[in-house]
């Protein structure tokens, strides 16, 4: 139950504290990694670097789709948020910021990306954006989160959609180069998140939010974090079936699909905290210097 908190009562506010709780309800962190694909694949798309006009553009669209989705799931969760102790505190659960203006926001906040990408990008990054939005509001965050263990799974789609928007931005289309890259993050996601969940597993339980490690419990979790790096490992193989990318690719990547499932296993075979935490850090990692030496790759054409 959502502890309603009378904006009444509380003491009167600076407008830097009230611009502070209203960037917080975008998960700004969360929302730099999506921007770290998105740039990637602009540059892999273009084999250079596609001007600073369009990657900003594209870049600010993209902030702002993602903004605008982190504020509607911050607006719909906020009776979730009041029971978790890491979430407790969040400008909406706290009362500092009234329900209806945090979804305005973010309605606000996504319209924004749309007509801005539309009208400076083109219309196909600009519906990809709104597609993200869309996908993790209605299909993650009210449907799937609440109701199925699968949660992530499906619902991380949505996180796998910004290369798609810059490859779009490049070239006004998608190819099979695009769709491995929006795969990469796809299945990149699960083990990345269902290792944060382990973390937080009593959170989430307190919430009802059934979250594998809440449903199948940690054994299972572990097991299914290596099946799915394992997957994702051999989804990092296919670019190279179809040659999009070369030997600069070929090495990085498997240096890092190496490190990744290790921490995995490491992780299946410990079962600390310590082991969890360092992959899902790890794991960040992992995703940003893949996409990086993707464009490296494309870049010298080695």
């Amino acid at each position: 139950m959502t502890v309603a908190v009378s904006l009444d009562a509380l003491p009167r506010r600076r407008m830097s504290d009230v611009a502070r709780d209203y960037v917080a309800l975008t998960k700004p962190r969360v929302i730099v990694l999506l921007e770290v694909t998105a740039v990637a694949a602009m540059v892999i798309a273009d084999r250079g670097w596609p001007g600073w006009r369009l990657v900003l553009l594209t870049v600010a669209g993209g902030w702002l789709a993602a903004s605008g989705a982190n504020a509607i799931n911050c607006w719909f969760d906020r009776d979730i948020d009041q029971t978790m102790g890491r979430t407790r505190t969040r400008p909406l659960p706290s009362g500092r910021i009234e329900p209806r203006q945090a979804l305005a926001f973010g309605v606000g906040l996504g319209a924004a990306s749309f007509a801005l990408m539309a009208t400076t990008v083109n219309l196909l990054s600009a519906s990809l954006a709104l597609l993200a939005l869309l996908f993790y509001v209605f299909v993650y965050t009210m449907w799937l989160k609440r109701s199925s263990m699968q949660n992530i799974v499906i619902g991380g789609a949505a996180g796998a959609i910004p290369p798609l928007v810059g490859w779009a931005a490049v070239t006004g289309s998608l190819n099979i180069t695009a769709v491995f890259l929006f795969a990469v993050v796809f299945y990149w996601t699960p083990p990345h998140f269902w290792a944060l969940s382990l973390l937080i597993k009593n959170d989430y339980a307190r919430a009802g939010v059934p979250m594998m490690p809440v449903v199948q419990g940690d054994r299972q979790t572990r097991y299914q974090i290596v099946l799915y790096t394992i997957v994702l490992c051999l989804v990092t193989v296919l670019p190279l079936l179809t040659r999009s990318f070369g030997a600069v690719y070929l090495g990085g990547a498997a240096l890092l699909d190496g490190i990744l499932l290790t921490d995995a296993v490491v992780a299946a075979r410990r079962p600390t905290a310590r082991s969890a935490r360092r992959l899902f850090y790890h794991s960040m990692i992992y995703l940003a210097l893949l996409f990086a030496i993707m464009a490296i790759d494309r870049v010298t054409g080695l």
